[in-house]
């Protein structure tokens, strides 16, 4: 009888450290860019640490890089080949129309104003279209004031003219058209290759990649539009399924360190690390035209980006929500953000 005791307390002490292990739930997530992008190395550890204080450890987060292309990562985290990811939407053509109410030219924000905007717009007016059926969203966010990097001087728009930029999708695209440009199409990891071969003549990012993506290599000149010439938008998602496989406790503290919140980190990522681009361009050589509002070249860019947003409330005019808005809101809120401090 001893001897039976004494092997089921050994038993148990062994299953129960093995138990309290295997309880553990990993979430898989999937990820692309540099390792030293922003939302690499800075946006996502912090909010996997968040999400692993929260839930006391019974979730750990990891990072997968390689599970797919930039614009099938929506449908990697629907199909649940990872459990979550984040996706730009402008690599996903039509999709996604309502979140380039962000994307508009001359919003005149910085990526966290934009950012907890957008989160907030989205939610109130626009989530009830649907587009993220099928995923759970964590956060909307934006990067910083899309510029012109490019391995020639831009005096004049007529100096644009046949170039070929690559562009990253939606209101880019009609950017680059009006800019008359020839638009490239390629994702951000292979852009310093296309700019290195001579491919491609320059981009339209945000000043941060002359650091993240080492545009201060194959770039000369940067020109810097006074109120940018648009916003990329993108979001951080998680597999529905997923979420319905933990507690509801582990639920809500992941909820609790997203949405809003989480779209605030991701802006003051994007913003501080527009200050590193700027600084690494100046010191690296790189000739930064920072534009003024009354030089003619800020007038002709004014001229080709009005009308975008009129363009969109057209597009847009079917999706059931009250587009016009959500627009003015959107802007009214960015343009009077104030910081938490």
């Amino acid at each position: 009888m001893k001897k039976t005791a004494l092997s089921l307390g050994l038993a148990m002490a062994l299953i129960g450290p093995a138990s309290t292990s295997q309880a553990a739930t990993e979430l898989n997530f999937a990820t692309w860019m540099p390792p030293g992008h922003p939302i690499n190395a800075t946006i996502l550890p912090q909010w996997a640490k968040q999400i692993e204080a929260g839930t006391k450890g019974r979730v750990s987060v990891k990072f997968e890089y390689n599970l797919g292309e930039p614009g099938s990562m929506f449908s990697i985290a629907e199909d649940g080949v990872a459990d979550g990811a984040w996706g730009f939407h402008g690599y996903v053509p039509g999709r996604f129309p309502l979140t380039e109410a962000v994307e508009m030219p001359m919003l005149g924000a910085n990526a966290e104003a934009a950012s907890v905007s957008f989160w907030n717009v989205y939610n109130e007016y626009f989530a009830k279209a649907g587009e993220f059926d099928g995923l759970e969203l964590m956060a909307l966010c934006t990067h910083g004031q899309g510029q012109l990097h490019t391995k020639f001087p831009i005096n004049a728009l007529s100096d644009l003219k046949g170039k070929k930029i690559r562009v990253g999708g939606g209101v880019q695209s009609e950017i680059a058209k009006r800019m008359q440009v020839t638009p490239v199409a390629a994702p951000g990891p292979k852009i310093y290759e296309l700019l290195q071969q001579g491919v491609i003549d320059g981009i339209t990012m945000p000043q941060s990649e002359q650091r993240g993506l080492r545009l201060n290599e194959v770039t000369s000149h940067l020109t810097v539009y006074p109120s940018g010439l648009y916003l990329g938008s993108l979001s951080i998602f998680l597999n529905p399924e997923f979420m319905a496989s933990l507690s509801e406790e582990d639920q809500a503290a992941i909820r609790r360190v997203s949405g809003e919140s989480l779209s605030r980190t991701c802006g003051q990522a994007f913003d501080a690390a527009d200050e590193d681009g700027i600084k690494t361009a100046r010191e690296s050589g790189v000739n930064v035209n920072e534009l003024h509002p009354g030089d003619a070249l800020t007038q002709e860019l004014t001229t080709v980006l009005e009308g975008i947003d009129q363009a969109w409330l057209e597009k847009t005019s079917a999706s059931g929500v009250d587009n016009k808005a959500a627009l003015q809101s959107l802007r009214e809120r960015a343009r009077n953000y104030q910081p938490e401090h």
